[in-house]
């Protein structure tokens, strides 16, 4: 979770939307990213979607055996890339800013809650500073 708050403070001084995470496969990180929607322009580019865009073509059963960390519980769209791939574990830093469909996804991986106080003020902060930017990057 360490590499994932990491990549979303680089998020943050980017300019972009504190959220990060990485992908690891057998204790060692194969992929890391963070929210990019604001640096690129993207429409797509959460933590989650640039972790796995930088892990590169995996087959399926690399997916099956990794873990993805992220700082803040995965929203509907990165859900959606984590069940595809069948990325069994889940680990999120909080859920309190904003939650996923978190009721969901637990059908189909073991989502863990760190419940990190770290990652609720960065968002928290984040969130107060800029909410128009927050409600855009949620579709709100």
């Amino acid at each position: 979770m360490a590499a994932a708050i990491n990549e979303a403070r680089k998020g943050l001084k980017e300019g972009g939307i504190p959220i990060g995470a990485v992908l690891v496969k057998g204790g060692r990180i194969i992929g890391r990213g963070h929210n990019r929607r604001v640096q690129k322009k993207s429409a797509i580019l959460h933590a989650e979607m640039d972790c796995l865009e930088n892990a590169g073509r995996l087959k399926a059963a690399d997916y099956k055996k990794c873990e993805i960390y992220s700082t803040l519980s995965p929203c509907a769209m990165c859900t959606g890339a984590i069940l595809l791939y069948k990325i069994p574990t889940v680990v999120i830093g909080e859920n309190s800013t904003f939650k996923g469909p978190e009721s969901y996804s637990r059908k189909f991986v073991d989502l863990i809650n760190l419940d990190l106080p770290e990652c609720k003020k960065m968002m928290a902060d984040f969130i107060a500073a800029k909410p128009e930017l927050w409600n855009e990057d949620i579709g709100e």
